[in-house]
């Protein structure tokens, strides 16, 4: 089987609406969080301009572990007391970094990245997942419109652990 990607519309909002609705046909079905991750880690990689690093990290009690994802190889544990994806999973906020560097515990698994969109993913059982983070090694990257969208996406992911 193969998959062809959308075609999408150049308004941002629309963009991410088209974009979560073939997420969701992506997804149908299949129970795998490993699976799905993956999917939809490629699929933003591939349809969103100006990233170079997409995935997902799973929380295993202590810990987010590193999970499928599009890019350099990543961090393996990141602790929830540090980075951006630490705050996200502590806060349970998605958080949007213009300048990583301005970050003073900032975790650099890729240093090329300049600005990063973390969403934390919160199962329907009200308990941590992880958190779908995704960089770009431009400045000020991700706009309002690009956080509402990834959340989205995010939210796919946790719609298939229900």
């Amino acid at each position: 089987m193969s998959f062809t990607l959308p075609d999408l519309s150049a308004d941002p909002a629309e963009r991410y609406a088209e974009l979560a609705e073939y997420a969701r046909a992506l997804v149908a079905g299949e129970p795998d969080r490993v699976a799905n991750a993956a999917n939809l880690s490629a699929l933003v990689m591939a349809t969103v301009p100006g990233l170079n690093w997409v995935g997902f990290y799973f929380f295993d009690g202590e810990d987010l572990v590193v999970g499928p994802f599009q890019g350099l190889p990543a961090c393996i544990r990141i602790p929830l007391s540090r980075g951006i994806c630490g705050a996200a999973a502590r806060s349970r906020e998605t958080q949007r970094v213009d300048d990583v560097h301005a970050v003073p515990d900032h975790i650099a698994c890729d240093g090329a990245t300049r600005s990063e969109l973390v969403v934390p993913r919160i199962g329907p059982d009200g308990a941590l997942v992880g958190v779908f983070d995704v960089d770009s090694d431009h400045p000020a990257r991700f706009t309002p419109d690009d956080q509402r969208g990834l959340e989205a996406i995010a939210a796919v992911f946790v719609d298939t652990l229900a």
